[in-house]
């Protein structure tokens, strides 16, 4: 009998931590406070309602736009950079050469935040999780 009530206490703790911790990182999606890995992963996996959905597809969207101002601002220092014929430069790899890396980054991390996104929003939506709940 001791140990069915030890289990049960053990279980019953164990589900009020995961979803209270689940709670707080739902809120902090919603108040706009960044995230680990790990609370994105741990979102993503345990999102189950539309508004859950909507705020994973509102960060991934404010990634997106955060990416695309990086990008913007590494091309024009690779214009910039491109600009500039000293010998100093001519060795590889060029200044040019990495504010070029840094926004092909930057893009390839924005459609990626624009791929998940878009993925959020359509979960979110509510002909989606009917869908969604008949597979």
């Amino acid at each position: 009998m001791m140990k069915k009530s030890c289990c049960a206490t053990s279980i019953l703790i164990f589900a009020l931590v995961t979803v209270g911790s689940t709670q707080v990182a739902f809120a902090n999606a919603e108040s706009g406070e960044p995230h680990t890995q790990s609370q994105l992963r741990q979102l993503a996996r345990e999102a189950h309602t539309p508004e859950q959905y909507k705020a994973l597809a509102h960060y991934y969207d404010d990634q997106q736009k955060d990416y695309l101002k990086q990008a913007a601002i590494e091309k024009e220092e690779w214009v910039r950079r491109s600009q500039i014929t000293v010998s100093l430069y001519a060795k590889y790899p060029r200044p040019a050469d990495s504010a070029r890396n840094l926004y092909e980054y930057y893009v390839e991390m924005a459609s990626k935040a624009g791929a998940l996104s878009a993925k959020y929003s359509h979960l979110a939506e509510p002909t989606s999780s009917a869908t969604q709940q008949r597979m």
